[in-house]
Parts: C-alpha cells; sequence; structure tokens
C-alpha cells in the first residue's frame, strides 16, 4: 500500500500529541497515557480521567476448517476483562470462557505490539500474549493454560508483511490507534482433556488473526467488524473490515492477499438485530467486497454496571462471495471461516 508514514519510535510525541494516519509498520511504542487529554472545553483532565479514559485491547483468533478460537484481553480502567472460547465446525461444540477483574488488577497489557507480553492471571487460569522481533520478523504468541487445556499458537509476520497499522481521531479530544493482522499461518498445538492427542496447527492449515487497539476512545462506542483468513486458489487471503470506531479521515479497512497489504473502502453490514444468527451481508462502497456471512455460533458478553457497560457478540462462521482487485481480477471467497462482531460499549 502507498500514501504511509514511516512509524515513529513513540506513538505519542514530546509534545503530547500523536500523529494521524497510516505508518508503514508497526508503532513499536504506544504510549498513551503520555498523550495531551484534554476536556471537550479544551482544560487538561484530570488524573482520574485521563487513567480510566483510556483504553487497551487485544485479540488472537485462530482459523481453520476444523477449529476456530478466540482470545481477547482487554483493559477499560475500570475492568480488567479475558475471554476464550475453541469452536469445532464439524459437531457444533463451543467451549467458552470469560473472567473479569475489579480496576483490571489480574491482566498487566504489554504497550508494544513488537515487544512485551499480555497477561491475565486468575486461580489455574492463564492466557499470554506476547510480541517480538527475531531476525526482523515480527512474533506473536498466544498461551492459554486452563485446567484440562493447552494452547499454544505463533504467528510470524516475515519483513515483507505490512500490518494495517493507523491512528485516527476519536471525538474532539481522543484517538485509537490500531495494527492487525490478518491471513498469515499459525503453528502451534491445543490439546483438550488428559491424556487426548495434540492438534497440530500447521497439519491443519490454521491461519490467524490478530488486533492491537489503544487509546482515548469514545465514551459510548459502537461497532462492526469482519475479519477471514485462509487460502483462495492457492494464495492466502486476509481481510478486516470494520465501520464505527476508526472513520474520521482514514479506515482501517483492508485485505492481504499472500501478505500484501490492500486498502479498500467504507463497510456496510446488513444484518437482523434480533436475530444475529441468521446470514449477514457485507459490502465496502468500492464494490471490491461482496460478502455473505452464515453464523454458526456466538461469542456473548453482556454486563451493566451503569458506569461500564457492554453488549459484546463476536460470531464464528463461513463467509461466500467475492472479493475484486483493483486490476479487474476477482477472488472467490468459498467457504472461508472468521469471525463478526457488534459491539456497544459504555466506558
Amino acid at each position: 500500500m502507498s500514501n504511509h508514514n514511516p512509524p515513529p519510535a513513540q506513538l505519542v510525541a514530546d509534545n503530547g500529541q500523536v500523529p494521524f494516519g497510516f505508518f508503514s509498520h508497526s508503532v513499536a511504542d504506544i504510549n498513551g497515557r503520555d498523550y495531551d487529554y484534554r476536556t471537550p472545553m479544551g482544560r487538561p483532565a484530570s488524573r482520574l480521567a485521563k487513567h480510566f479514559h483510556y483504553k487497551q485491547f487485544q485479540y488472537f483468533g485462530v482459523i481453520s476448517d476444523t477449529l476456530l478460537a478466540g482470545c481477547a484481553l482487554a483493559h477499560t480502567g475500570w475492568i480488567g476483562i479475558a475471554f476464550f472460547y475453541v469452536f469445532e465446525p464439524a459437531t457444533g461444540k463451543l467451549r467458552e470462557h470469560t473472567w473479569r477483574s475489579p480496576l483490571g488488577q489480574a491482566l498487566t497489557m504489554s504497550s508494544s505490539p513488537v515487544g512485551g507480553q499480555s497477561v491475565f492471571q486468575q486461580g489455574k487460569n492463564r492466557l499470554q500474549m506476547g510480541y517480538a522481533v527475531e531476525d526482523e520478523t515480527r512474533v506473536k504468541t498466544l498461551s492459554v493454560t486452563l485446567p484440562d487445556l493447552q494452547l499454544d499458537v505463533r504467528m510470524a509476520e516475515t519483513p515483507a508483511y505490512q500490518p494495517m497499522s493507523l491512528c485516527t481521531r476519536t471525538g474532539i479530544n481522543g484517538w485509537v490507534y490500531a495494527n492487525k493482522v490478518a491471513g498469515v499461518p499459525v503453528t502451534g498445538t491445543l490439546r483438550q482433556g488428559a491424556g487426548s492427542d495434540a492438534v497440530d496447527l500447521a497439519a491443519i492449515g490454521a491461519c490467524g488473526h490478530h488486533d492491537f487497539s489503544a487509546g482515548y476512545m469514545r465514551r459510548q462506542t459502537f461497532w462492526n467488524w469482519a475479519c477471514l483468513s485462509g487460502q483462495s486458489d492457492g494464495q492466502h487471503i486476509g481481510l478486516n473490515l470494520s465501520c464505527g470506531v476508526n472513520e474520521t479521515s482514514f479506515t482501517e479497512n483492508c485485505l492481504w492477499l499472500d501478505g500484501q497489504l490492500i486498502k479498500v473502502d467504507t463497510t456496510a453490514f446488513e444484518y437482523d438485530r434480533d436475530n444475529l444468527l441468521t446470514p449477514w451481508r457485507i459490502r465496502t462502497g468500492d464494490g471490491q467486497v461482496d460478502l455473505q456471512f452464515e453464523p454458526l455460533g456466538n461469542h456473548r458478553e453482556r454486563m451493566n454496571l451503569g458506569v461500564f457497560a457492554s453488549n459484546f457478540n463476536q460470531l464464528f462462521g463461513r463467509f461466500q462471495g467475492t472479493v475484486t482487485l483493483q486490476d479487474g481480477r476477482t477472488i472467490a471467497i468459498r467457504n472461508l471461516y472468521g469471525f463478526v462482531e457488534e459491539q456497544y460499549a459504555k466506558w
């Protein structure tokens, strides 16, 4: 993708401001709390507001024809949340877990998508996302340890792979930095139950999606999101589409074809909000993406604590449709698995 800037060493500059737009690679240090955060009337925000209004979330998805897994770590200031699930399309079996930690005491979040660790530890349950650079290859890892489950995943982004890396304005006084990756093969194993055989993720052709987002987001936020990863006609393809968050001057909507990042237009999500398990239609304004999504299951979180509220649905299922490239080539999407979301947050 052209029209991008080299990433700064730190997102927030010495003057307390952030740059907006696309970056050619990941920003190494999201030092968000150094931002000159203001009230809507332009006065410096209080220390409490500066702390509680800063949000961070990280998500690692594993996608294949035989299993889908999703793991998220989120620190809202008010509460720390972690979830993990595994879904088997052939049987419809869903295993899901959610943990919460007041004020995020059980959660540590990395401030970098290229170095550090994010960890949620509660009792015997430990979820860890790791970030490192090895010989110019960016490596993201996920480790989930439960009393009867162990998942270890490794995603390696070659130097030629370009993540979606951008910063957009939110409201009058905020911003969001987002770093997203899709369509990257993963390696690792999943073992469930004592004495069970481990599933080799590389052997089943699993691909990964990763989302690293942080910033001073809108007090009330709503978004839709869609992602798929897999192969079509021998090419690795990944897709990241969204509406509702990163849309001020720039959007995060893009696809990857064998690691090449290709921008696409704004995205419309058409679905029945009263029955999210009916088919969805997802299209971009430039006509490059036209997809149908068939939900097979839903991981749902609902919480209303007054000062904090969340109505979250992450659906997993199959995509059908077409992706048309700017040179006129058409890529058929046939039964590729992935995720869509409907999320409302007051935070």
